[in-house]
């Protein structure tokens, strides 16, 4: 028997799908605090160690799906479970970080600088458009039916890897449970390469991990 039928059998039955949402690997702009946004800028050293750091926990866990975001950093980061596990990845567009305008490109110290007003508004849990891009809920409109998409081809039990972005990946998790948008902000950022588990329950889905994968690490680019 193969190591992914092995797994296969020895799944708890009735435990219903589950959903495990990566974060990509570390970018330069991540160590920089700027935010990236929809840019696309490639995982650095750091961020490709991590990925394949990562990627042989999360094989061992017999994932049956993976889907991802076509920018190169969350790409780059599934190809390397997709490389253990013999999966194919689909790539998604829907599961692009936010759309930032204005504000991609700029560090945490810049976006408070310039923008000070709307960065507060946002961090309060107002609806904002940050630098006349998406709204969160926006983002959540877009990635989480992807999701739910992927997840309802699972087998019965069946585990799906969405490999995304940390704004994108908390809007999901927050449309999937069932929160109200102002309180997204609530579950905290993913590290890089750090990921959340959803469960499929008799009411829903549920958060069953979050930011797990390491040690603790700092949180860097949060919404990128």
């Amino acid at each position: 028997m193969t190591a992914r039928a092995q797994g296969a059998a020895s799944r708890e039955p009735g435990r219903g799908r589950r959903v495990i949402l990566w974060r990509h690997g570390q970018t330069a702009w991540n160590v920089e605090r700027r935010f990236q946004g929809t840019t696309d800028v490639e995982l650095t050293e750091t961020g490709v160690a991590q990925a394949r750091r990562s990627a042989r926990l999360l094989a061992s866990l017999q994932p049956d799906a993976i889907v991802a975001s076509d920018l190169s950093r969350a790409a780059n980061t599934a190809a390397e479970l997709a490389a253990l596990t013999g999966l194919a990845v689909t790539h998604d567009e829907a599961l692009r970080e936010t759309y930032a305008g204005s504000w991609q490109g700029l560090t945490h110290e810049e976006i408070i600088s310039r923008h000070g007003a709307e960065y507060a508004a946002w961090k309060r849990g107002e609806p904002v458009r940050r630098g006349g891009g998406e709204l969160e809920t926006e983002v959540a409109d877009r990635a989480a039916p992807v999701v739910l998409r992927h997840a309802e081809k699972l087998p019965e039990d069946g585990t799906l890897v969405v490999v995304s972005h940390g704004g994108t990946i908390r809007t999901t998790i927050g449309r999937l449970l069932g929160l109200e948008a102002h309180n997204w902000e609530s579950l905290g950022g993913l590290s890089n390469c750090c990921w959340s588990v959803l469960g499929e329950g008799a009411r829903g889905w549920r958060l069953l991990e979050h930011n797990a994968g390491t040690l603790p690490e700092p949180v860097l680019g949060d919404d990128d």
